[in-house]
């Protein structure tokens, strides 16, 4: 028998396990998109599905992620609401290496990754014109001001398509264009959710400074020691936000984002 979730914890690069999550037990599932494992528990008596982004011994690089068969197992779980975990690269230097950011829009530069649920049937065109919802968002950002944490509310996300760091002429460009932060995995999360009618929202950590604005050369290593850094104030804010929430609460057209697209 299929379990049920209302919320979502979905752990990217250093956020491996499920936290303070009670009552544990591991689901997996095969969807018509492939595999898809995820934890289920719950914290304050909600329940609440905790998904390792990259599997649970970091074995998936951000372009080989099945992103689509993650987000049906949220799905089908029936999750409304759902936090993300991204491991950033700043483009600027005012985003120093251990500062949380919301992510609030984002520009796609990855090529091979499946983006839709869409493929064959109907062409669904997508809005995305509040692609990491603003009620999640805002509460959050709440949340965050009550716990005395320091979230700056807003930033541009570059996805790349990886698994290699971008380049230093890659990184002045993307700056130029309006990014705040680097990172290879938002996207087509971000859209995914929104075609599933979830909430989504995503927490940046920032890990270092991208190449060009800092004078080493970056490895992965570096960005896994100031993820367990800080992955506890992460962990903080989000618990919190999910003791906090009201579920009902969805002000936000995610739930009818499909429903109101026009089909061609």
């Amino acid at each position: 028998m299929r379990p049920t979730a209302d919320y979502a914890v979905i752990g990217g690069t250093g956020v491996y396990t499920a936290g303070q999550l009670e009552h544990l037990q591991v689901y997996e599932e095969m969807t018509e998109y492939g595999h898809a494992q995820a934890m289920i528990g719950e914290i304050r008596g909600k329940r609440v599905a905790f998904l390792p982004r990259h599997g649970l011994k970091h074995q998936t690089p951000p372009h080989l992620v099945n992103y689509r068969a993650n987000i049906r197992l949220l799905q089908l779980l029936g999750v409304q609401k759902a936090v993300a975990t991204a491991a950033v690269g700043s483009l600027r230097k005012t985003l120093r290496p251990g500062q949380l950011v919301l992510l609030t829009d984002f520009l796609d530069f990855t090529r091979t990754r499946p983006a839709t649920f869409y493929e064959e049937g109907r062409v669904v065109h997508i809005d995305m014109s509040d692609p990491y919802c603003q009620t999640v968002r805002s509460s959050l950002d709440v949340t965050a001001k009550q716990e005395n944490l320091d979230v700056i509310p807003s930033s541009t996300y570059v996805c790349t398509e990886g698994p290699r760091f971008e380049t230093p002429a890659e990184i002045r460009y993307f700056a130029q264009i309006g990014g705040d932060v680097v990172g290879m995995t938002s996207v087509p999360e971000v859209v995914l959710a929104k075609e599933a009618g979830i909430c989504y929202a995503s927490i940046g950590i920032v890990t270092n400074f991208a190449a060009g604005i800092s004078t080493q050369p970056l490895t992965h290593e570096e960005v896994v020691t100031t993820m367990s850094e800080n992955i506890e104030r992460v962990r903080k804010l989000m618990e919190r936000w999910i003791e906090e929430d009201n579920l009902q609460h969805r002000p936000c057209s995610c739930a009818q984002t499909v429903q109101s697209m026009s089909h061609l």
